[in-house]
């Protein structure tokens, strides 16, 4: 399973991204898409997952209620739309898949990853 993100970029505080990424093709190991983000000097920090239906969602603490993730069956598409931006959401976002959201909230890893895309967000 290949992942292709895109969407990320330079925002002021305040201001607002959606990033998309595209799986190659959706099996049972990859039926579950989300996104983990790591920043210069930290850890990998798991943001948000959803179930291949988007009805189950999870997010992490630091972005709950300013970002939301859904997901395009039809296009095997996830998309990220993130809200109120503040310099420390500046990070490398990954596109993630794996076989259950819940466990990648919980594993805080993943079984597929898709190559980085910047987000910078300027003060």
């Amino acid at each position: 399973v290949q992942l292709q993100a895109s969407g990320g970029g330079l925002v002021q505080t305040g201001g607002s991204l959606r990033l998309s990424c595209a799986a190659s093709e959706r099996t049972s190991s990859s039926s579950a898409m989300g996104w983990f983000r790591q920043a210069p000097g930290k850890e990998r920090e798991f943001v948000a997952a959803a179930a291949m239906s988007g009805s189950s969602t999870y997010y992490g603490n630091s972005v709950k209620g300013r970002f939301t993730i859904s997901r395009d069956i039809t296009k095997n598409t996830v998309y990220l739309q993130m809200n109120f931006l503040s310099p420390e959401d500046t990070a490398v976002y990954y596109c993630a898949a794996g076989s259950a959201a819940y466990s990648m909230l919980v594993k805080r890893t993943a079984s597929y990853w898709g190559q980085g895309t910047q987000v910078t967000v300027s003060s």
